[in-house]
């Protein structure tokens, strides 16, 4: 790590507000990450006639714990759990609910409130709110890192070579920057994801397409300054090629406004999948997601736990998301010493 990066580290470790979210994020993060071990329908650990199982990771069809079915095994069903409590025994995860699993034993109709059993009640199918929104928010947090990336790189490639080169390549990209900027991102994607298949992917790459330019003005304007610099003359004089100049020498002095960026992209990214969701434009309706939760919450006012569930949680990761990328802003502040 060069003298310069480990003075940045420095900085952004002295930020205690910036440190603190930074660790509680990642806490947050590696918790969805571990969903299956947190909330599942499925036992952790089985052991059975001196034989153990892993059910989170495998399938089993019934007849290894003693039963008549080919099929895989209900874990939930009294039956089984009977049959695998003669000969053994099996490790539950602290929710015994997966994002998917409705809790047929409520002493309460549908929405249900909070108890012992679902910490933050259930929904308006009985699923368990709490399993949701950790299954959901790894699908936000992984979604909104992946977009992040891609649309990062694209950005300062586009961004690079416009700087770079300048002239009419850079005057045809401004003008194409115009137009795109000027479209209205939000309806677009609604529109073109409303003409395919409910997918991933689909969402994935059409949020991709509108989402590419947010670096590209930051990597123009630093390139503009480096290229006319003494050691870039140097570099050309010497016969080093464009692309070696570009990613070797400019680039590196060029990321740390960039850099400095990506929490707030990656905030804005979950705020845009959120609503999207929200407005049932978003993810496969199967599929756990924050917005389905908070669109629960409206259409269910007699259950406040909904929309107050989602809500505290979107708050808590966005508010530290945007006190690590001011952290990260501040480190990366030449001005800053």
């Amino acid at each position: 790590m060069s003298p310069l990066m480990q003075a940045r580290v420095r900085r952004f470790k002295n930020n205690r507000l910036g440190l603190g979210c930074f660790i509680v994020f990642i806490i947050i993060f590696i918790l969805c990450l571990s969903s299956e071990f947190i909330a599942n329908d499925k036992p952790l650990l089985v052991k059975y006639d001196n034989d153990y199982y892993i059910p989170v990771f495998k399938n089993y069809p019934e007849t290894t714990f003693g039963g008549v079915f080919e099929t895989e095994a209900d874990y939930k069903d009294p039956a089984v759990q009977h049959l695998i409590e003669e000969k053994g025994w099996a490790i539950w995860p602290v929710i015994p609910f997966s994002y998917q699993t409705p809790n047929f034993a409520l002493a309460k109709p549908v929405p249900s409130p909070p108890s012992a059993q679902n910490w933050l009640g259930t929904d308006d199918q009985g699923r368990d709110v709490l399993a949701r929104i950790l299954y959901g928010l790894r699908v936000s947090l992984l979604f909104g890192l992946a977009l992040t990336l891609f649309a990062s790189l694209i950005g300062v490639i586009v961004g690079a070579i416009q700087g770079y080169y300048g002239g009419w390549i850079d005057l045809l990209g401004q003008r194409i920057l115009e137009v795109w900027g000027g479209l209205p991102t939000l309806f677009m994607v609604m529109i073109l994801v409303s003409m395919f298949t409910p997918s991933v992917y689909w969402l994935f790459v059409i949020m991709l397409i509108f989402g590419w330019p947010a670096l590209v003005g930051l990597v123009r304007a630093e390139f503009l300054r480096a290229r006319n610099l003494d050691y870039v003359r140097a570099a050309r004089a010497l016969g080093v090629g464009d692309a070696k100049i570009i990613f070797r020498h400019i680039l590196p002095n060029a990321m740390s406004s960039s850099l400095s960026q990506l929490p707030f992209m990656l905030t804005a990214n979950i705020t845009a999948l959120t609503a999207l969701d929200f407005l049932g434009y978003g993810l496969p309706p199967d599929a756990a997601s924050i917005g389905e939760l908070l669109l629960q919450g409206k259409n269910n006012l007699n259950a406040p736990w909904l929309a107050l569930s989602g809500f505290f949680t979107l708050a808590l990761v966005l508010s530290l998301l945007i006190y690590i990328g001011e952290a990260t802003r501040d480190a990366f502040d030449p001005r800053r010493q």
